[in-house]
């Protein structure tokens, strides 16, 4: 993103000297210790994923323009690509998981990979010790990774993972969803289309070309894995970006139009408009306001 008075960091992921197998296990009290100067109050914009357990106090913090109170037992999922801050962990305690894309083994059709749905859920008994275990787990196995390399597994750490994912996720994310299989496949490769296109291709049908579906089909996958039609899917992501770019730069309304491919300002105030019921000038005003006041 382009500097501005708001600038969002781009966060890299960077394991720790010994740590380089896709997953990193941390914890809130030593993300308190690395970060003195407070950085993490900040927007940040991670390019791996980050999942935490709440295991104890109450904190909160802020994904995506939505505000999410910390207590224990609840799960925090940051995908890559979310903006995110950490407003107040100061009290908060738990395991902090961060890993790259691609690490995670496929899980089969969940809306838990919809970079849309919640960043935040909580995690009730008796499954929260469950949890809890699993990440401590997955810590003993990467610490022994890291003190004993040659017995170092990123497989065995890739299945321990997987594991606490589907054991944290909420119960209706955790069923597979009605038509599996290839309707799975097909919203997989939709998805993916999307987040590659969506700043030049607002229309189905641009993306029947490169997915090999019709927008019937496409549109029944997308509905039975997010929610959502494909075309609602497909204004989701744009709108999601666009408030990124007037929240977290500083860029004029015509050039944030430009940046998401429409062919003008007025295209682009019509299409936020009808998303959020406000021009993006004044939703950009409320927000700043909300960011200052918070």
């Amino acid at each position: 993103m382009e500097n501005g008075h708001r600038t969002v960091r781009q966060l890299h992921y960077l394991p720790a000297l010994g740590a380089a197998y896709g997953v990193e296990v941390l914890s809130f009290a030593r993300l308190r210790e690395m970060d003195g100067a407070g950085a993490r109050t900040r927007p940040q914009r991670p390019d791996f994923h980050v999942l935490a357990l709440v295991a104890s106090g109450r904190g909160s913090h802020v994904a995506d323009f939505e505000a999410y109170q910390l207590r224990a037992g609840s799960v925090v999922w940051i995908r890559p690509g979310m903006v995110h801050r950490w407003s107040d962990v100061n009290g908060v305690d738990g395991p902090l998981i961060l890993f790259r894309p691609g690490f995670l083994p496929d899980l089969g059709p969940t809306p838990a990979w919809d970079l849309s749905a919640p960043a935040t859920w909580h995690l009730g008994q008796p499954l929260r010790p469950l949890a809890l275990l699993a990440a401590d787990h997955l810590r003993g196995e990467h610490d022994l990774a890291v003190r004993v390399p040659r017995l170092a597994s990123p497989a065995l750490l890739s299945h321990l993972l997987a594991a606490l994912v589907l054991r944290v996720l909420p119960a209706e994310a955790a069923t597979p969803t009605a038509g599996g299989g290839r309707c799975h496949d097909v919203f997989l490769r939709y998805r993916a289309a999307v987040e590659e296109h969506f700043t030049e291709w607002h229309q189905v049908a641009d993306y029947t070309r490169v997915t090999g579906y019709d927008r019937r089909t496409l549109t029944r996958a997308t509905r039975a894995a997010a929610g959502v039609g494909a075309k609602e899917f497909l204004d989701q992501r744009t709108l999601l970006e666009a408030k990124r770019l007037l929240a977290h730069t500083d860029l004029p309304v015509g050039r944030c139009a430009q940046r998401l491919g429409f062919r003008d300002a007025a295209n682009f105030t019509t299409f936020f408009q009808r998303g959020t019921g406000q021009s993006p000038s004044t939703w950009r005003t409320a927000d700043a306001r909300a960011a200052r006041l918070s």
